[in-house]
């Protein structure tokens, strides 16, 4: 019976660890805002659990032994909050950040006083554990590609949703698998000249209809951005500038559903070129 209950152990410890991550930031005394040091870690973490299924998310903020018990758990929540909007205004799913907590100060053992400051410093943090599903589900069925789409009928007004043409969340180009779709939909608009159109980039999951920010320039413009990359893309493969614009809606528009369809372009057809 032990050597059954050891094995149990072991076997939770192990499915743990395939489904949990965890990360740490930490903050200067009595401060709330983000260490330029720490900002650029917590973006590399961001980058690393993207692309995973996840759960959850749990943010938990921290203060060391100073102050009194009301300012710790203040501070602490602040901490958390700051974490927080750094996830929304990177494109991560509000709705999977369940917990968002001050916890207030963490105690300090008997230490030797010359380790103080440094365990201070080690307790005024925010602690992220993110939890990702397991096992992970299947993937979805892709949708109809955008460039058969454009090969019917079009009117002036019609907005085209350009299905299977994911964005890296946080920034402003495609996934992997998305650049052949890219390509396809180019070699349509290249032919056919007979429509003017306004290319619109959206984002999702920021706070209200705001843009979110684009973390290669740390710009709040990243719907913008997004439309100006299939722009430029489009331009270099032969499509008149003449023909098209570019805008950003922010997050004016949400689909609704999986947010990775919400991090998308759109074209508005705004002119009918009969002549051609």
């Amino acid at each position: 019976m032990k050597r059954f209950f050891i094995i149990l152990l072991f076997l939770s410890q192990v499915l743990s660890a395939q489904t949990e991550l965890k990360h740490e930031v930490y903050f200067d005394t009595d401060q709330y805002e983000i260490l330029p040091t720490e900002q650029s870690r917590l973006l590399l973490f961001l980058s690393q659990i993207e692309g995973l299924d996840i759960e959850k998310i749990s943010i938990y903020g921290f203060c060391d032994d100073r102050g009194s018990d009301n300012y710790n758990l203040v501070l602490s929540q602040n901490r958390a909050n700051a974490i927080k909007e750094v996830f929304s205004n990177n494109e991560f799913d509000e709705s999977t950040i369940t917990n968002v907590d001050g916890k207030g100060e963490v105690l300090i053992k008997i230490v030797k006083e010359d380790d103080l400051e440094k365990i201070r410093g080690l307790n005024r943090k925010v602690e992220i554990i993110v939890t990702q599903v397991f096992p992970p589900r299947p993937k979805e069925d892709r949708k109809p590609e955008t460039a058969d789409v454009l090969k019917g009928d079009l009117k002036v007004g019609d907005k085209i949703v350009l299905e299977n043409l994911l964005f890296r969340t946080g920034y402003s180009y495609l996934v992997k698998e998305s650049r052949q779709t890219l390509e396809d939909i180019a070699n349509v608009l290249v032919k056919r000249k007979d429509i003017n159109f306004t290319i619109q980039g959206h984002v999702c999951c920021t706070y209200g209809t705001r843009d979110a920010v684009d973390r290669k320039t740390r710009k709040r413009n990243l719907s913008v951005a997004r439309a100006k990359y299939i722009y430029d893309y489009l331009l270099e493969r032969g499509v008149s500038r003449l023909r098209m614009k570019y805008e950003g809606l922010r997050r004016k528009f949400p689909l609704g559903g999986d947010p990775k369809f919400d991090r998308r372009v759109e074209i508005l057809v705004t002119k009918i070129n009969t002549s051609d």
